[in-house]
């Protein structure tokens, strides 16, 4: 009796145990991944619960910017994000930013090409609160002219102060709109100055109508949350308002190139710098995508840190230059640049620098890149990659921006292998096919003397700069 009573008891302690393993592993599955909803009116919900820490990361994501703009309405994505902040009946101007700061939340909100977000970071208890504020403003904006005539002034004061005023900002606003002939890209975010003066309420309203919708929208939670709780606030707040019939956009494929294209702009700035862009695909637009993936690592191979090319060749090396940046993105909706940025050391001329930066290019063209750099490239991509991870807000902008560009949250889990899987030649390959002068713009910031700055003072209707 008492050997089997112990193994009754044995066997309790053993299924017992294997019950709570079970559930540990179960939540721990739970636990970091991403769990998907769709409300009924098309509205995205995804959510990732991560318990460490009783906070929680909200993010609403539009699918609209500036690259859905048209000329005469550039900037009005931006425009309507800092609206967005000026009230609706049941919560008046400046009412919801004072509820989610009295509540120990963060909000902000930012317009990029391709989309629009908002967000809130705030204790997880108080994710309802900000649940019912975003589904008030999706739909029920206030759009008060004379609260927007005071925005729009804000907003241009942006403009003056980031980019009028900034040599840099200038110089990168007008290379792209040189280096794109039709392609959206060619539009400066936060507007032409042209278009803010003659914007109007009613453009506002239109483009409010059109694109904020919960069928054009996502919501992103991260954070000390339960999924199905969410599910259930979303489904309350978001599922009674209206789908929007959408607008089909007409493909905006950028224009054949014909050679390379240059500018000088002549701007009171402390030193010269050079920009360089080769047109791209990314990820959306390549014809094969893994033309991408290697694209990723081309520019890891240039510009990784002090071990990389660019650093270890031109600022170090030939010591041509002070600083050496290259920057791609394979995420957007249209065709994008592979840039170079270079301030050039005392003494070298812009043609030395352009010249130092096509022979290091040569030299991928030329001769693959030795396995031994590709390893060390690819683990910076993915340690970069991988503490993202460690961010709330990163992972939630991460899933957001995949979701919003039609690519799925699932293409996060498919970076890493993919990006291991480039190989040399595929690198030499993108080099070959995409980094050539028919795809490449230059422009070149010519620092104006005093001389050039007294006459460009006197006559500002000028308008600043000069370009070749």
């Amino acid at each position: 009796m008492r050997i089997y009573i112990s193994l009754l008891v044995l066997t309790a302690f053993v299924l017992g145990a294997i019950l709570f393993i079970f559930n540990n592993d179960a939540s721990s599955k739970k636990e970091g991944e991403v769990q998907a909803y769709e409300l009924t009116n098309g509205m995205k919900i995804r959510v990732i619960e991560n318990h460490r820490a009783p906070v929680v990361v909200s993010q609403i994501w539009y699918n609209v910017g500036g690259s859905f703009e048209h000329n005469g309405i550039t900037g009005v994505s931006h425009v309507l994000e800092h609206m967005m902040f000026k009230g609706t009946p049941d919560y008046p101007a400046g009412k919801f930013s004072e509820i989610v700061a009295a509540n120990g939340g963060k909000e902000n909100a930012f317009t990029s090409k391709d989309y629009t977000a908002y967000f809130q970071q705030i204790a997880s208890d108080k994710l309802e609160l900000c649940l019912r504020m975003e589904a008030d403003r999706m739909r029920n904006l206030t759009l008060d002219e004379a609260e927007f005539l005071k925005e729009l002034e804000v907003v241009k004061e942006e403009r003056r102060l980031r980019t009028d005023d900034s040599p840099i900002a200038l110089l990168s606003e007008r290379f792209n709109a040189m280096a794109y002939t039709n392609s959206p890209y060619r539009q400066p975010i936060i507007g032409w100055m042209e278009d803010l003066d003659s914007m109007t309420i009613g453009d506002l309203r239109r483009w409010y109508k059109t694109w904020y919708a919960p069928n054009n929208a996502t919501l992103v939670v991260v954070g000390d949350v339960e999924a199905d709780e969410v599910f259930k606030l979303a489904k309350e707040y978001f599922s009674p308002l209206a789908i929007v019939d959408l607008p089909v956009l007409k493909p905006r494929h950028e224009a054949e190139q014909y050679g390379v294209q240059r500018m000088i702009m002549q701007l009171p700035a402390e030193v010269p710098t050079l920009l360089m862009g080769y047109k791209v695909p990314v990820l959306i637009t390549a014809a094969d995508p893994g033309e991408a993936y290697a694209l990723e690592v081309l520019a890891g191979l240039l510009d990784g840190g002090d071990s990389a090319r660019l650093t270890r060749n031109l600022v170090r090396g030939e010591q041509l230059a002070t600083s050496a940046s290259a920057g791609y993105s394979l995420y957007g909706r249209h065709e994008d640049l592979l840039t170079f940025s270079v301030i050039p050391s005392d003494g070298v001329s812009m043609d030395q620098l352009e010249a130092a930066i096509k022979k290091e290019i040569e030299t991928i063209k030329e001769v693959p890149p030795e396995q031994k750099e590709m390893d060390r490239v690819i683990a910076q991509v993915l340690a970069s990659s991988v503490y993202e991870q460690d961010s709330s807000f990163y992972r939630a902008m991460q899933i957001g921006i995949l979701e919003t560009l039609g690519l799925g949250w699932r293409a996060k889990d498919e970076y890493i292998e993919k990006i291991k899987a480039v190989t040399p030649e595929q690198v030499q390959q993108v080099a070959r096919k995409y980094l050539i002068d028919k795809r490449l713009s230059v422009a070149v910031l010519d620092p104006m003397t005093m001389e050039q700055k007294a006459v460009n003072t006197s006559s500002a209707s000028a308008g600043g700069y000069h370009v070749n």
